[in-house]
């Protein structure tokens, strides 16, 4: 009787301590799980310059990000179509669309699969800063640090007539502004000479303001241009890296300026683009621009807007471009000549680029 109560005892025991580790688990067990549950996800912001004088920031457009979750092991925002990532959470970031505008910043956390997200509202005021010009006023030859030029024939593939060189006859700086000079001469077995200046390789840059201030050539034939090209072009070829044309002007067409775009599937006489007609383009000397950012292309003269492109990831215009300027003589965009046009002049005050 003495030993089954014993054992009853021993086995009464064992229950009882098989009960206990079986509560402390599954204790354990929810409180892991508590610790893994991805939850609490809260913004913080500050926008810089924020006052009573300046309820939409300093015109800076920096604003920093911090963002909390609880067992969070990785943040990201989704702001103006570029994605930021962060392992603690501390974003630094400066809007690029120009003036006070609305936007939408997506904030998520993340733990493994977990990921959870919010949309903060914000009104931001970006107030566009010179970064690079060229003002054009050291008479001579363009500063060669700013500027190199493509030398050859035939306008690289628009069957253009004139011989672009880097001689001083077609390219010079004189009181202010540079004179890119097309004339009607034989060289290098082309009917006439002119210049092409371009940025590539000196400077680039992505999103903001271009602004060029330009006085066109006149007569038939005459075909100035104000544009940029993606970086990427020596990898990729022409139109993947993309074409932005500020401003493009024939002298068959007067006074008719052009803005377009040329990207793959719409490039050449597809290209995506819109003209303005103006007065006394090739008397008087106008501003032609453009505003880029991740949402659009807005083209304007005289800071009249008359053409916007819809910006987006599926198309090559989020990189960075350089800039061209030229004056071809013919070929499939500057259409017939006039034989009696024996000079030229294109003449650009400045060139300046603000973000």
């Amino acid at each position: 009787m003495f030993v089954d109560q014993k054992s009853n005892l021993i086995y009464n025991i064992y229950l009882l301590l098989l009960l206990l580790i079986n509560i402390s688990c599954n204790s354990s067990f929810t409180n892991i799980d508590e610790l893994d549950n991805l939850e609490n996800l809260q913004v913080e912001y500050t926008i810089h310059g924020l006052s009573n004088q300046f309820p939409s920031g300093d015109g800076s457009g920096l604003v920093t990000f911090n963002v909390v979750a609880s067992n969070a092991e990785l943040y990201k925002i989704l702001v103006e179509n570029e994605v930021l990532q962060s392992s603690n959470g501390v974003f630094q970031y400066k809007f690029k669309k120009f003036g006070i505008n609305n936007f939408n910043v997506v904030v998520s956390a993340y733990r493994g699969l977990q990921n959870i997200s919010k949309t903060i509202s914000l009104t931001i005021w970006v107030e566009p800063q010179l970064v690079w010009t060229d003002e054009f006023n050291t008479n001579g030859a363009p500063d060669s640090n700013k500027w190199g030029y493509n030398i050859g024939a035939g306008g690289w593939g628009n069957n253009e007539l004139q011989y672009y060189t880097n001689r001083p006859e077609n390219v010079i700086i004189e009181n202010g502004v540079l004179k890119i000079k097309l004339i009607k001469e034989n060289y290098m077995g082309s009917q006439y000479t002119s210049a092409r200046l371009l940025s590539q390789g000196k400077f680039d840059f992505k999103y903001g303001k271009i602004e060029f201030r330009a006085k066109l050539p006149f007569g038939g034939g005459t075909w100035p241009a104000l544009w940029m090209l993606g970086n990427n072009i020596g990898q990729v070829g022409w139109p993947t890296c993309g074409e932005i044309d500020v401003m493009e002007h024939v002298g068959n067409q007067l006074n008719k300026i052009y803005a377009t775009l040329h990207y793959p599937e719409h490039y050449g006489a597809n290209g995506s683009g819109n003209t303005m007609m103006i007065s006394n383009a090739t008397s008087e000397f106008h501003n032609y621009s453009a505003e880029w950012d991740a949402q659009t292309i807005k083209f304007y003269v005289d800071n009249q807007l008359f053409y916007t492109f819809n910006n987006s990831a599926s198309v090559p215009f989020n990189q960075n471009f350089f800039i061209i300027m030229n004056c071809a003589m013919g070929g499939n965009f500057g259409g017939s000549v006039d034989p009696n046009i024996t000079s030229a002049n294109f003449e650009i005050d400045y060139v300046r680029v603000y973000q």
